[in-house]
């Protein structure tokens, strides 16, 4: 194992190294486990990034914010977008109870998945190539390269439709240029993790402002929005409405989020004991939690966006981003707020560079253990993804990206369940994660959680499929 060094504030602790650092609590309970101790996760970023032993408990939750709002990005992406935008323009402020239930699903999954890097040693990755055959492990990857494909299909769909909006460069043009964000990888990650969530956190912090000043334009009636948050019968009994639903659900919790999650919270250098690791998996929940409510907040604006300023003057029709870009000055009489939601646009999508990237870069050594160079591994996925971008918008304009965005976010409704229900079955488990395996309480919310995420991304796979 490469040995990796890091200086150590004072009071702070360093994970100990050597093959034994890493190993879980139960090795013996992965039926194919082969060298994972030996590899760990991110390699030399795994421990990298001190963690304090004493002091308050704001002072030691501070070392373990960023993970949390890495993995938030994903939540954030054009998919989301889009359907918020619609949901918002034809139905108001009826879908927020959506909104705050899916987010709470997510809030669920992604301490699932930090608990299983923290308490194992291993991502998701290395855990699924540790307990099912090659076979299966290699579906598992190859549905999970799709996924990440996907989602970098819609960060580069949304990347060129921000360029296009505040500079005018054709969609072509916006897509092609998003191939030189690998130079910006590159810069980030020589400087070490915690730049890369320093990156992240700046950019959400745009996206944060932008649309908190866009709410302040538009100026929604409280109440109607405090009661937008109380589910409605009429998701149920408007079938177009429940079709948005759906799709606000299916499009929250992205499945390389929970591979991404489960090794990056491995970057802190906690002390890899029963203890250390407890209180590890506490830190980086709260981590977790408090990223994805800004989540909320930006998934919620945007539906609260829409419904004050499309739905309530009669536009239900909008559902593109584009369209939401166009009407947004006109209708709130302020020139600054189209702005602004493009400049969020071009945040979210710059994010996205940042998370697919890491992604990619474990799932690969996860399930693999193939290792690429890091600018190697971004311009394949890149190029995979603006291919169809520039030939589709060549082919059919402008409305055929929007369908290709579409299509993207059913690729990504496909693989979650590779995802979630290996997920779940691991931290059930108590050969593998001993003192750590969730409560049964929790266990039973999971897999709820699971069966209604599966059903409901079957749904829109067969309502797509079909035309609904």
């Amino acid at each position: 194992m490469a040995r990796h060094e890091h200086l150590t504030a004072p009071g702070a602790v360093s994970a100990p190294e050597g093959p034994l650092a890493h190993q879980a609590p139960a090795e013996g309970s992965w039926r194919f486990s082969r060298d994972t101790g030996a590899q760990p996760s991110l390699g030399r970023m795994n421990g990298s990034v001190p963690v304090q032993a004493t002091g308050t408990w704001l002072r030691r939750l501070l070392a373990f914010i960023g993970p949390g709002y890495m993995v938030s990005v994903g939540y954030m992406d054009p998919g989301n977008w889009a359907t918020d935008i619609a949901g918002g323009a034809q139905f108001g402020y009826t879908l927020l109870s959506v909104i705050l239930l899916s987010n709470l699903m997510a809030i669920v999954l992604q301490a699932l998945a930090a608990r299983l890097g923290i308490a194992t040693g291993r991502d998701l990755a290395q855990a699924c190539r540790d307990h099912y055959p090659r076979p299966i492990s290699l579906v598992l990857w190859l549905a999970c390269e799709a996924a990440i494909i996907a989602c970098d299909l819609a960060e580069v769909i949304g990347t060129a439709i921000a360029l296009k909006l505040l500079f005018g460069l054709p969609l072509v043009v916006g897509a092609t240029l998003t191939a030189l964000d690998v130079f910006l990888i590159l810069l980030l990650m020589r400087r070490g993790f915690r730049a890369l969530e320093a990156f992240v956190i700046a950019l959400l912090a745009v996206i944060f402002v932008s649309f908190g000043i866009q709410i302040a334009l538009a100026a929604p009636p409280i109440q109607a929005v405090l009661g937008g948050f109380l589910p409605s019968s009429e998701i149920v009994r408007n079938s177009a409405a429940l079709y948005i639903a759906i799709g606000i659900i299916g499009a929250t919790v992205m499945p390389h989020n929970l591979y991404l999650h489960s090794s990056i919270v491995q970057t802190r250098a906690y002390p890899r004991t029963e203890e250390g690791r407890r209180g590890a998996i506490r830190f980086a929940v709260a981590d977790s939690t408090i990223a994805l409510m800004l989540a909320l907040f930006v998934n919620a604006a945007i539906l609260i966006m829409a419904a004050s300023v499309f739905h309530a003057q009669g536009r239900t029709d909008v559902q593109e981003i584009e369209q939401a870009y166009e009407l947004l000055s006109p209708l709130l009489g302020a020139g600054i707020a189209s702005t602004l939601f493009a400049v969020a646009l071009l945040a979210s999508g710059l994010n996205s560079t940042v998370t697919a990237t890491l992604a990619g870069q474990i799932v690969m050594e996860g399930f693999l253990r193939l290792h690429i160079p890091d600018w190697a591994r971004r311009l394949i996925t890149r190029a995979i993804a603006i291919v169809p971008v520039v030939g589709v918008t060549a082919l059919y304009g402008e409305q055929g990206t929007a369908k290709l965005l579409v299509l993207s976010q059913v690729v990504l409704s496909m693989q979650l369940p590779f995802a979630v229900i290996p997920l779940v079955g691991f931290v059930s488990d108590r050969q593998k994660m001993g003192a750590h395996t969730i409560r049964p309480w929790l266990k039973i919310l999971s897999w709820a959680i699971a069966a209604v995420i599966v059903v409901l991304n079957g749904k829109l796979l067969f309502d797509t499929v079909m035309g609904a």
